[in-house]
């Protein structure tokens, strides 16, 4: 089993910023993506960014977010994050963390329990 925990959602106004975490812990093995989704109230679930395992700078981002989030991980705490800049009231929305990995050969995928975040003066 492996744990992800968030935290970082929250109130903001329109034009500030947040910054999520995630923490995966227990029988990690190697993770090999982590991922930031998000899903709004009435709309599908949507891909935010991504990063892959390695050195961390394969990245990938929503055209809808591009130039203002910024996804990192760091290895060491089996952490990703999510900088969230210039947040809009669209962005307003569920945020979930996703990985990806194996353990001794078996392949995982888990979710993290999600966290608001909401955009409005």
């Amino acid at each position: 089993q492996v744990q992800l925990v968030e935290s970082g959602g929250g109130l903001v106004q329109p034009g500030g910023s947040l910054r999520l975490s995630c923490a995966a812990s227990g029988s990690i093995g190697s993770i090999n993506v982590m991922r930031w989704y998000r899903q709004a109230p009435g709309k599908q679930r949507e891909l935010v960014a991504g990063i892959a395992a390695d050195d961390g700078r394969s990245t990938h981002y929503a055209d809808s977010v591009k130039g203002r989030f910024t996804i990192s991980r760091d290895n060491a705490k089996n952490t990703v994050y999510l900088q969230m800049n210039s947040l809009k009231p669209e962005d307003t929305a569920v945020y979930s963390c996703y990985v990806w990995g194996d353990n001794s050969g078996r392949v995982y995928e888990y979710w993290g329990q999600g966290t608001q975040v909401t955009v409005s003066s």
